[in-house]
């Protein structure tokens, strides 16, 4: 069988875990676990894929799970895809889910949900909403049961099959975590210094233009950049596309932003914000990223700003793995968002006196035709696909370089790295927005 959960609470989640303690102890065998991502929380997980009650995870494996994964431990071959593949899989029957588990901050006893009110308040639901949809039976878990009607509902108790009360689901304070606050460093602040300039200087910041900025602290830094500029200029933005924290709820109450449309709520602000304000409205991936939907308003932001792993010299980015092959993060949105208009990258020259800039990267998970721009601190390289960028700052005094000029001054400074050992044995595949393979990792030998 097929058991679908959700990440509201990222890394606060207490019920998922309890799912597979429960199946363990009825001794059910060779699960699939599709959960919309995963966190630290679930290391306990390790555990059910040694003793076989999950055979393999489709989802994202964050942290000690991809590394057990990367190893060849688990049983089965993972897959991996973005928010947005994932409600295509589900919506064009790739993955059958048997049961879906929501975790729902409020419900009544009909199964009408949503993350607004309550102790464990996360925000929206909207990853679980093709769950709700398309799953044979649908569990929403609450430790908010409220008589009914629940008042606005993200999730329909028309989907919903069975009520359950707990006593408690999620810690929303767990919600926050390091990749929700400002970058301090003096590097990465100058990196998104430099991309806000960029932004400014071939037009892309203009009255009633649009822009996705992720959670990670240098896109953060540069949605703070971007708010200086806007006043400046006594311009503002139509929407942005979140994540939603604090920094945007900001710049939508100062009146710098239209309306947030929220596809996650990073933090406890979003939280408030939603609930609060008409103008922050809760989205799901079927309204902005599938790409067999007809919502999908990926291609209509003007610039988003993502990060990424790796990148080569062809401007294929990795986000999935790291330079020594280990499997540690989820894609998330981040290939969905590859049809903005302009696709950024503000990332560092190197990490841990790792370059960045490769030959090859280790996994592709977005190809180098739709990503257009990358910041480093040491230049910007701007894809030559993009003529009419590089023809925006032909007279800039920005500094730009091309992309192998930063490969190789990366590697002056830090060395080329020596290739890594994989085995033959593929332990997960990355899946790209229409549901084909992209890429795939291996086993890696230690």
């Amino acid at each position: 069988m097929t058991i679908s959960t959700h990440h509201h609470f990222r890394n606060g989640d207490l019920v998922a875990n309890q799912i597979f303690i429960a199946a363990s102890e009825l001794g059910v065998k060779d699960l699939i676990w599709f959960p919309s991502a995963s966190f630290h929380c679930h290391e306990p997980m390790i555990e059910y894929l040694k003793d076989g009650t999950i055979h393999h995870i489709e989802g994202s494996m964050n942290g000690p799970l991809g590394r057990f994964a990367s190893l060849g431990n688990m049983k089965g071959t993972g897959v991996l895809r973005s928010h947005g593949g994932r409600y295509q899989a589900v919506q064009d029957g790739e993955v059958v889910i048997d049961i879906a588990v929501i975790a729902a901050p409020t419900a009544d006893p009909f199964g009408n949900a949503n993350g607004l009110t309550g102790d464990s308040a996360c925000g929206l639901l909207g990853f679980a909403l093709a769950d709700s949809q398309y799953a044979h039976k649908v569990i929403v878990v609450t430790d908010n049961l409220i008589p009914f009607p629940c008042v606005p509902w993200q999730i329909q108790g028309n989907y919903v099959d069975y009520v359950v009360e707990m006593d408690q689901i999620g810690i929303p304070e767990r919600i926050i975590s390091g990749t929700t606050r400002i970058t301090k460093s003096p590097d990465r602040l100058f990196i998104a210094e430099l991309t806000a300039k960029f932004c400014d200087e071939v037009g892309i910041l203009y009255d009633g233009f649009s822009f996705q900025a992720g959670a990670g602290g240098t896109s953060l830094a540069i949605g703070n950049y971007f708010g200086e500029i806007m006043r400046e200029k006594g311009i503002k933005a139509r929407f942005a596309r979140g994540g939603s924290n604090q920094y945007l709820v900001e710049m939508l109450e100062e009146g710098l932003i239209d309306y947030i449309l929220d596809g996650q709520t990073f933090d406890l602000a979003g939280v408030r914000s939603m609930r609060e304000n008409p103008n922050h409205v809760n989205t799901s991936p079927f309204t902005s990223y599938n790409y067999h939907g007809k919502g999908n308003f990926a291609g209509i932001v003007d610039v988003v700003i993502l990060g990424a792993t790796e990148v080569d010299v062809n401007y294929n980015a990795n986000v999935v793995t790291h330079s020594d092959g280990y499997l540690l993060h989820g894609i998330g949105g981040w290939q969905n968002c590859l049809f903005s208009k302009n696709v950024i990258l503000p990332i560092p020259l190197f990490r841990d006196r790792i370059p960045i800039i490769r030959d090859e990267v280790t996994t592709i998970c977005g190809p180098g035709e739709l990503i257009d721009v990358i910041v480093t601190e040491r230049g910007i390289a701007i894809n030559p696909r993009r003529k009419d960028l590089l023809d925006a700052v032909k007279n800039s005094k920005l500094p730009i370089r091309t992309i192998e000029e930063l490969k190789e001054e990366a590697e002056r400074i830090c060395g080329k790295p020596e290739p890594v050992e994989f085995g033959e044995r593929v332990i997960a595949a990355i899946n790209w927005v229409d549901g084909t393979v992209i890429d795939v990792v291996r086993q890696v030998i230690e």
